[in-house]
């Protein structure tokens, strides 16, 4: 019998020896699977209804401006409750967005406006969910163990990644419309929600500060202070978003490389299969060297590969493509979750995710609106071009304003501030 502590052949995998954490792991599993096979039916549905490249924007616009506005709530929330019990409750809310757009959907309503007053609640949901799901890795296996438990975190997400749109574009080819995709998505929601239920989280002590604005505001705070932190999550938002060209897929899929929701489907799927894979190989040989220009020049394969999709009228080269930059934006993703969650004391992690979580899903979300819009102006292709030479742009104006990204070190010497403090204080007496 193994023990936590043991240097076995299966270090790699070491995070699954905490119960609570494969539960986790089960349960965002299943989550993302039905929020991403979801995706490519609204996808697929509000272009059938339009045909404007600008409505695939507003689909991202509409998931992203409740997580704009509720932040700071949710923020608090996932500091002042209990984590296991604020995803509970997003699950709920992700089976009941699915359920009203089956609704619409068993209906024949031929109007986008219903779809994105679902996508709305749809954000709110994810606007809690992700400060949650986040803020509630560290209290699932000790800090030693962390950095292991990210990439399998990151691992799962890409596996669902790659399962839901494959299984959305097939459901919605095989039953002619999205009615199966949403149904399947209500039932996996729920098999989330059960396993939910069994996890027991890690106590760890935490300082109960009363409501306020000071302490609403306090992840603004402590990431304007932290330059390290402010560098690595704003690099991410403003490199993603501008080579957003997930949002475009649609039109590519349809009018670029003529193929059709099974095709949609395989060309979500591709950037997860490239950072499931990476994720994966980082699992089980963690990244030794400076995790700064790890960051820089990870982000910077995220904007050639983009550039690359762009021209492709090759349905084999662009999915190549897509694999490859879901293998560069996997090793960003690691090294920023990893930095932000280790140098961020348990009390203020809530709050500091919903930071995060808003420099994400702008990134994401806006950055699909911004490539709606830019389409919808000068052309998809050229869109998806200048959004991946603003990402090399934006790579080489970042190194030069955060000289912490140049030198930031190791992940697995890093530490939260507030240790640093007590360590140092340790020193001097």
């Amino acid at each position: 019998m193994h023990t936590v502590g043991d240097s076995s052949s299966n270090a790699g995998r070491i995070a699954f020896r905490y119960p609570d954490f494969v539960l986790f792991q089960i349960a965002r599993f299943l989550i993302v699977a039905a929020v991403e096979m979801q995706a490519v039916a609204v996808g697929w549905q509000v272009y059938d209804i339009t045909h404007r490249a600008l409505d695939l924007g507003l689909v991202g616009l509409a998931q992203f401006l409740p997580g704009i506005l509720l932040f700071l709530v949710s923020g608090h929330a996932s500091d002042h409750f209990e984590r296991r019990k604020v995803l509970s409750a997003c699950y709920v809310g992700y089976g009941v967005c699915s359920g009203l757009l089956l609704l619409i959907a068993q209906r024949g309503v031929r109007a986008v406006g219903p779809i994105y007053a679902v996508l709305i609640l749809l954000g709110v949901v994810r606007s809690f969910n992700g400060t949650a799901s986040r803020s509630i890795l560290p209290q699932l296996v000790p800090d030693e163990h962390f950095n292991n438990a990210v990439a399998w975190n990151a691992t799962t997400f890409q596996a669902a990644t790659i399962l839901g749109p494959s299984l959305g574009g097939i459901l919605y080819a095989a039953f002619g419309g999205p009615s199966a995709v949403y149904v399947t998505a209500m039932v996996t929601a729920l098999g989330a929600l059960l396993s939910m239920f069994r996890i027991k989280t890690r106590p760890q002590a935490r300082r109960r500060e009363p409501a306020s604005l000071k302490t609403v505001l306090a992840g603004l705070h402590f990431i304007w202070r932290e330059k390290l932190i402010l560098g690595a999550i704003s690099l991410d938002l403003f490199a993603v978003l501008l080579g957003g060209a997930v949002a475009l897929l649609p039109v590519y899929a349809r009018e670029i490389l003529h193929t059709g929701p099974w095709g949609l489907g395989l060309l979500r799927t591709a950037p997860g299969v490239g950072a499931a894979i990476t994720a994966v190989a980082l699992a089980h040989r963690p990244l030794r060297g400076k995790a700064g220009p790890a960051l820089l020049w990870s982000v910077a394969g995220f904007g050639l590969c983009t550039i690359v999709f762009g021209v492709s009228t090759s349905l084999v080269l662009s999915l190549v493509s897509l694999i490859c930059l879901g293998a560069a934006d996997m090793i960003s993703v690691i090294i920023r979750a990893t930095l932000v969650q280790l140098r961020t004391p348990d009390e203020m992690r809530g709050r500091v995710m919903a930071v995060d979580m808003v420099f994400i899903g702008t990134s994401n979300e806006l950055g699909q609106f911004e490539s709606g819009l830019t389409a919808q102006w000068f052309g998809t292709v050229p869109a998806v071009l200048l959004g991946g030479v603003g990402t090399l742009a934006v790579i080489a104006f970042w190194a030069w304003v955060f000289p912490e990204l140049r030198r930031a070190g190791k992940l697995h010497l890093m530490k939260s501030v507030t240790e640093g403090v007590a360590e140092a204080e340790e020193e001097r007496a």
